[in-house]
């Protein structure tokens, strides 16, 4: 089995609650930082030069970095993150809109392109 990123378990549970009619704590203050919604990268920046691999692709929403989630070896959206300080990114898998703010330690929402 492919491993399983934090962010995707938490929106797991954020789906399953959504859809229980539960109201999820989205207490992000950081949703005004959002500059990129959308990329037309197709691979984590620093795995690309690097010639390595990646599991699942994240979507810095401040300024459109492509790195590789913490299931990656490498991590780099984690550490682009760490570098910049930029609180959000979404992810890149087909048919997921999630948002994920390393700030807060929540799924703010959803964010349609």
């Amino acid at each position: 089995a492919a491993p399983v990123c934090r962010g995707e378990v938490n929106y797991f549970w954020y789906k399953l609650a959504s859809s229980l009619g539960l109201n999820m704590p989205a207490a992000c203050t950081h949703l005004d930082q959002i500059k990129v919604r959308s990329t037309t990268k197709k691979g984590c920046e620093e795995c690309l030069k690097l010639g390595d691999t990646w599991v699942h692709l994240r979507l810095c929403l401040s300024c459109g970095h492509v790195g590789c989630c913490d299931s990656s070896k490498n991590k780099h959206a984690t550490k682009h993150f760490h570098a910049t300080r930029h609180p959000l990114v979404r992810s890149l898998e087909p048919g997921e809109s999630w948002m994920w703010c390393y700030i807060d330690d929540i799924i703010p929402g959803e964010l349609d392109n």
